[in-house]
């Protein structure tokens, strides 16, 4: 099989879906190397990008050059270059897929977010995607998601035949495993980070709720003895006068640090030695972070939601999402609980060994197959 992948996800710094991008395509290189895979995208990859492909013989980093016309990149562009290079298969990993290519394109939607809490998005781009994920639904023959929460979400709020919806789980990244405490030291003193602190990561922005985070960080520092600092990695985002205009009224000082984006060997260490690591997110189609700190030891405190009940389940705290007394009350409970934070801890890495993107892998690999009418089933028997 020839198979394109979207790679627009990879020519910027990874985030979640970069990262199931790149993920799935080398580990799909790697199971099943009489395949060829491409990476496509109308823009230059990351130097880093290109040489972690050229690690895979089968799998290559494409850079289509487009003109007026074909800069029309999903309805005009991407078709034409399905056409001209003879592929079999198309996936879109991120929501879009090449139109006029029906049967023969896999598209994965990572959660409907844009239809169930619009407000978190810009207005702009809300409105287009709303537009344009019907179009994008109807043209493709297979659909995947992370989870059964979101695959129930789009079957029930599109009308789709459940046949051709299938779970695929994600995966923390191999790197992810805990850190002795003498590496995580250097990443901590370098990054200005003190003994004891809390973790979140994601990108600023409305649904990751670090509005409802920040609040419960301040009760905490007012109604318990304890003086952790709050460490919040990830790039800033959208909409987020609300939230500066909170960290700004709260003046934390050095308690609250906001990093931006750190490399993954940072983040294995600040995984490694928080205290504990909070994601309240208001929604998610899976939830990757989460389980990366999990496979590195954190004991893990998430909002009762959909896809971290599923995910995550008895082995992270779970609190509803807006609750912030009770948030900071779960995290004063780790922090005083040296046990539980141990237990957590240990059933976290267990739990997330379960998880890998081989399987997830394997099960994409057999969409393909089963789309295109193949009965070989060779890489899977690997």
């Amino acid at each position: 099989m020839r198979i394109g992948l979207d790679g627009y996800p990879l020519v910027s710094p990874k985030t979640g879906v970069g990262h199931y991008t790149f993920e799935l395509a080398t580990e799909l290189a790697r199971l099943a190397p009489e395949h060829v895979l491409e990476l496509i995208a109308p823009a230059d990859f990351p130097a880093e990008v290109l040489e972690q492909v050229s690690s895979y013989p089968n799998l290559r980093a494409v850079r289509v050059t487009t003109n007026f016309i074909t800069g029309r990149w999903w309805a005009v562009g991407l078709p034409l270059y399905v056409r001209r290079a003879g592929l079999d298969l198309f996936h879109g990993t991120n929501y879009e897929v090449p139109l006029r290519n029906y049967r023969r394109n896999v598209l994965t939607v990572h959660d409907l977010s844009l239809f169930t809490h619009p407000e978190t998005h810009d207005k702009r781009i809300a409105h287009r995607s709303r537009r344009r994920l019907p179009i994008m639904l109807r043209s493709a023959a297979r659909i995947i998601t992370a989870t059964d929460a979101i695959k129930r979400e789009l079957i029930d709020r599109f009308k789709l035949d459940s046949n051709i919806v299938t779970v695929t789980p994600f995966a923390p990244r191999k790197a992810f495993r805990p850190m002795p405490a003498g590496q995580t030291a250097e990443v901590k003193q370098r990054l200005g980070i003190a003994a004891d602190f809390i973790l979140c990561v994601g990108t600023i922005e409305p649904r990751k709720n670090l509005l409802t985070l920040v609040r419960a960080f301040s009760e905490l520092l007012r109604n318990t003895g304890h003086r952790p600092q709050l460490i919040i990695a990830g790039p800033k985002g959208w909409l987020t006068d609300e939230f500066d205009r909170a960290v700004a009224e709260a003046d934390f000082g050095d308690r609250l640090r906001l990093i931006g984006y750190v490399s993954e060997e940072d983040l294995r260490a600040l995984y490694s030695s928080c205290k504990a690591f909070v994601y309240p997110s208001l929604y998610e189609g899976f939830g990757l972070p989460p389980l990366e700190a999990m496979a590195c030891g954190a004991p893990v405190i998430a909002s009762r939601i959909a896809a971290h009940v599923e995910t995550l389940g008895a082995h992270a705290h779970l609190v509803e999402p807006t609750d912030e007394r009770a948030l900071a009350k779960v995290i004063a409970t780790l922090l005083e609980n040296q046990t539980e934070r141990h237990r957590l801890s240990q059933s976290g890495i267990e739990h997330a060994a379960q998880f890998t993107w081989e399987k997830t892998a394997k099960l994409t690999l057999k969409i393909y197959e089963e789309l295109l009418g193949s009965h070989s089933h060779r890489a899977l028997a690997r």
